[in-house]
């Protein structure tokens, strides 16, 4: 038996057969949350309210990018006349866009609509980036191939809210609905830690919080203070608790003290010292926690 296992597994590997739909599922789903961590690594310095138009940095420089070293001179043309003379709403429609994916595509909610928008914003990057200096060109495509696999493939399988819908149909939505919930539950729980223990030390209401994720890897799950990091443990609790109890009250209520918390973020944005320490990753996290929790269905109400 122990000699035939590395066969049946090169086997399995040189087949021609496709896997097993399980193992599919799971890694389509893999890839749909890795695509969700990079746009949420890249959310954060899109700052209003001028999106760095002032000093002519973040999201401004970048975008100037197309005309200085154009990819495809009909779009570095639309950029110079049309963006450019516009850009403030042009970087509240990037926020929207660049909070959107990330919350859709970790959460698994309406997958194929994330991956369409993924192509177009990817596809919208590319062109006005991939031929400035230390770029690399290819990224800008393999983008738009991760986005086209998850549009085409079933990406949301597992580990998301389409799931928690698609069940339904089969009568089997509690089970999947809990375990989505007490997962994002446990996730929660661990960044609002890890958020915590980075911020001892400092002020509890901290205008810039600590960041958690993984720098050298460019994990990036927003920044919080220790009050932000106190909130998330309350909606992870919360969460946790709506799961174990199938209690639809409690998930209701972590989805509103997330909503507040991402609200309060998006309202002090570039014109106030921010009570949360966050900034737009974190607000998207947040998002993320609210939408679970509505979208984590069927719980048995209490009674």
């Amino acid at each position: 038996m122990t000699a035939a296992s590395p066969g049946r597994a090169l086997n399995l590997i040189l087949s021609p057969t496709p896997p097993p739909a399980r193992a599919s599922g799971i890694g389509l789903a893999v890839l749909r949350i890795l695509a969700g961590l990079l746009w949420l690594a890249q959310v954060w310095w899109k700052l209003p309210p001028d999106f760095g138009e002032n000093r002519r940095t973040g999201l401004w420089f970048w975008t100037h990018l197309a005309v200085d070293h154009p990819v495809f001179s009909p779009y570095s043309w639309l950029v110079e006349h049309l963006v450019l003379p516009n850009f403030t709403p042009f970087g509240w429609m990037v926020l929207v866009v660049e909070t959107l994916l990330p919350v859709l595509l970790l959460t698994g909610t309406a997958v194929r609509l994330a991956a369409l928008i993924g192509i177009g914003q990817s596809l919208a990057i590319g062109l006005s980036v991939a031929e400035a200096p230390n770029e690399w060109p290819w990224a800008y495509a393999m983008m738009i191939g991760i986005h086209l696999v998850l549009l085409l493939a079933p990406s949301a399988q597992y580990a998301a809210v389409d799931a928690v819908r698609a069940s339904r149909v089969t009568g089997n939505a509690v089970p999947v609905a809990r375990r989505l919930l007490g997962g994002w539950g446990v996730v929660l729980a661990v960044i609002g830690v890890v958020a915590g223990v980075k911020s001892l030390g400092d002020e509890f209401l901290a205008p810039r919080g600590r960041g958690a994720g993984y720098p050298p890897l460019e994990l990036f799950l927003g920044d919080y203070n220790m009050l932000a990091a106190l909130v998330l443990l309350v909606v992870a609790a919360l969460m946790l608790a709506a799961s174990v109890m199938r209690v639809r009250a409690l998930a209701l209520t972590a989805a509103i003290v997330a909503a507040v918390a991402a609200l309060s973020i998006y309202t002090q944005l570039g014109r106030t010292e921010i009570w949360l320490g966050g900034n737009p990753s974190t607000a998207a996290v947040f998002v993320c926690a609210a939408v679970i929790a509505v979208g984590a269905r069927p719980l048995r109400v209490s009674s």
